[in-house]
């Protein structure tokens, strides 16, 4: 199978790739990423010799170029997303074009194309909060911030091109990820680099919002999963059942590089701030994917990259 991923040199979407071409020796990949602030080459310095796998750097929005990729592969990852909540709320245009038109572009050359298989990984955000349960996959949307509302269209336009054109279109949405590489804007690297350079770490309002976190290996393998064993036409929630308040993912970390309350400073709330994510993964669970990785191992990993990796997010932070 020759893949097409988009983003391929972001957090996830490099995660994905290099897990992709070691557990399937006959994958080859085409990564089209843009390599905007968070798109990283060194993301995957050790696999860019591989025969198998071709980057281009390209715009998801440029058609022609899009057009002549897609007649070359069998099936489409779509991970090429702006998807910070902050950069939403102050550069909202940048979400709308790239999220929503990008998506765009990608289906209408896959439709033209006739590709086996077309993954749009999108967000649990794209529900909005819910105060108790969870959010299964027939929740109506109700996006918060510019970013999660982008999301939610460009899924609405991928599903409508399944019933339209019969594209095989599957969505997936995701919780909150972490694990290496990713941009030190976000939470966890941007709190454990923070620490690293013995900076306090910003934490919004209260503290109590609640996310749930899911390491980005356990989301990437639950993409190919969907890949193989998925239904066109339907949505998957991918999560792992851990859920914690930002106080709490602070404190563990606090508590991995060997701080104490001290290291915390308040911030003023971020607008619209979302107060609870939780979504139902019984529909995956079902078909036979679980997660591999414990909350506690896979922070723990994650802490020691960064901690063992200086040299790849030091430079990041003043771009950050």
């Amino acid at each position: 199978m020759r893949l097409l991923v988009t983003g391929g040199s972001g957090f996830i979407g490099a995660n994905f790739v290099r897990d992709q071409l070691a557990s399937h020796p006959d994958r080859s990949i085409v990564n089209l990423d843009v390599l905007t602030y968070a798109g990283n080459p060194a993301n995957l310095a050790e696999i860019a010799r591989d025969p198998r796998y071709t980057f281009v750097q390209g715009d998801i929005r440029d058609a022609g170029l899009v057009y002549r990729l897609m007649e070359e592969v069998d099936a489409v990852v779509h991970f090429a997303a702006e998807s910070h909540v902050d950069r939403s709320i102050a550069e909202p245009g940048a979400f709308v074009s790239t999220n929503v038109q990008g998506t765009f572009t990608l289906l209408e050359a896959a439709r033209r194309a006739g590709v086996d298989r077309f993954v749009h990984v999108s967000t649990d955000e794209v529900y909005g909060s819910i105060a108790e349960g969870a959010f299964a996959e027939t929740a109506p949307l109700k996006p918060s911030s510019p970013y999660s509302a982008s999301k939610a269209g460009s899924d609405l336009l991928a599903l409508a091109y399944h019933t339209t054109h019969d594209l095989p279109v599957i969505v997936t949405r995701c919780s909150n990820n972490y694990g290496p590489y990713q941009f030190p804007e976000k939470l966890i690297p941007l709190f454990v680099t923070h620490l690293l350079q013995g900076k306090k770490v910003p934490v919004f309002g209260s503290g109590t919002n609640v996310r749930e976190w899911i390491y980005v290996l356990d989301h990437c393998r639950a993409v190919d999963f969907v890949l193989g064993r998925g239904t066109p036409g339907e949505v998957y929630n991918i999560g792992s059942g851990v859920e914690k308040t930002n106080l709490e993912i602070t404190d563990a970390l606090l508590k991995l590089l060997g701080r104490d309350d001290s290291w915390i400073e308040h911030v003023e709330d971020r607008k619209g701030h979302d107060f609870r994510y939780a979504i139902d993964c019984s529909k995956l669970r079902s078909l036979g994917w679980a997660p591999g990785f414990t909350f506690e191992q896979a922070l723990r990993e994650t802490v020691d990259w960064y901690r063992t990796h200086e040299a790849w997010w030091r430079p990041l932070k003043g771009r950050s």
